[in-house]
């Protein structure tokens, strides 16, 4: 392996775990709101998008969930562990993995912004989604009852943490490569 392939696996590895770092710093200061925190798990996620890619999103990610899951307090709340995983805010916790695969989708793909925003927006309905059914099954609330808790506070903080990371994302990502 030449020097220069050497080098840019080491800023490869060393950007990805300091992403997983951010992660496991800002997750935990969460806002209680109600039964379901405000995080900065997502913004974090869209900014990695654009620092790591997908690929390398995913396996920060990966790496920050199993941390949590195997005990350590870098879920909402200072919280981890199993019992986080499976309690009330899982479907979140788990929606994430295919928040980043399908909004990593389109902000690699697609350069015009409109598109890269619908794809945050889809990739956040479908945790939004996943949040509502896991806790509607857990709490064993209704439907209505499960979107006031897990998507309706959240739309516009989500919103504007999608437009802090289209506006700051790519900016970023070329300061990062002109090194």
């Amino acid at each position: 392996m030449n020097k220069k392939n050497t080098a840019a696996n080491t800023k490869t590895i060393t950007y990805t775990a300091l992403m997983t770092a951010v992660m496991c710093v800002l997750a935990p200061m969460s806002v209680p709101i109600g039964p379901v925190p405000v995080s900065f798990t997502n913004l974090v996620i869209y900014f990695s998008l654009y620092i790591l890619g997908t690929k390398r999103t995913f396996l920060s990610y990966t790496v920050y969930f199993l941390l949590g899951l195997m005990g350590l307090p870098v879920f909402s709340g200072f919280s981890g562990g199993v019992g986080k995983v499976v309690g009330p805010t899982g479907g979140c916790l788990a929606g994430f993995f295919v928040m980043i695969l399908l909004s990593g989708y389109f902000i690699e793909r697609f350069a015009n912004k409109l598109i890269r925003f619908a794809g945050m927006l889809a990739g956040i309905a479908v945790v939004y989604a996943m949040a509502m059914l896991w806790f509607s099954f857990v709490m064993q609330t209704d439907l209505k009852t499960a979107f006031l808790a897990c998507a309706a506070p959240f739309v516009v903080i989500d919103v504007l943490k999608m437009l802090a990371a289209l506006y700051f994302g790519e900016k970023i990502k070329r300061r990062i490569n002109a090194d």
